[in-house]
């Protein structure tokens, strides 16, 4: 790929709305489950939350946010310190916007590409389970 063709490929990605969003959030829906996508006022703006229960779930990209890191940074070629830098960073920021929901009393679930991808009932079921928890909870 030329520079200007990566550059284009690069620019199409988006932030939200992405192909593994829309599977758990298709998935949590047909479980009857109801919720808001990449929530406004919430902080980190997760890709789904689930306000009464104050859950918020975020869907990862492998790539984006650093799956595997130590053994994946070593197959960027091109450009390395720029992205290097920048998932790093992105890695930075996932953390201290786990920190800052949890002190606000939120559970955060992130769920990795690979995870929604291959085993979509699986990573719907774990956020199920949480709900069931958290009802528990407030029914206690």
């Amino acid at each position: 790929m030329t520079e200007e063709q990566r550059s284009y490929c690069m620019s199409r990605i988006r932030g939200k709305n992405t192909s593994i969003e829309n599977l758990l959030s298709h998935e949590l829906w047909h479980r009857g489950l109801r919720f808001r996508r990449n929530g406004r006022g919430i902080y980190g703006h997760p890709d789904i939350s689930i306000r009464k229960y104050r859950i918020a779930i975020f869907c990862d990209g492998d790539f984006w946010h650093g799956y595997d890191w130590e053994n994946r940074k070593d197959a960027i070629k091109s450009n390395r310190e720029y992205w290097i830098a920048k998932i790093e960073r992105n890695m930075e920021k996932d953390a201290e916007v786990n920190h800052i929901l949890s002190s606000q009393g939120w559970t955060v679930i992130r769920l990795w590409e690979h995870e929604i991808r291959n085993d979509l009932p699986d990573a719907a079921d774990l956020v199920m389970r949480l709900i069931g928890e958290k009802k528990a909870q407030l029914n206690e």
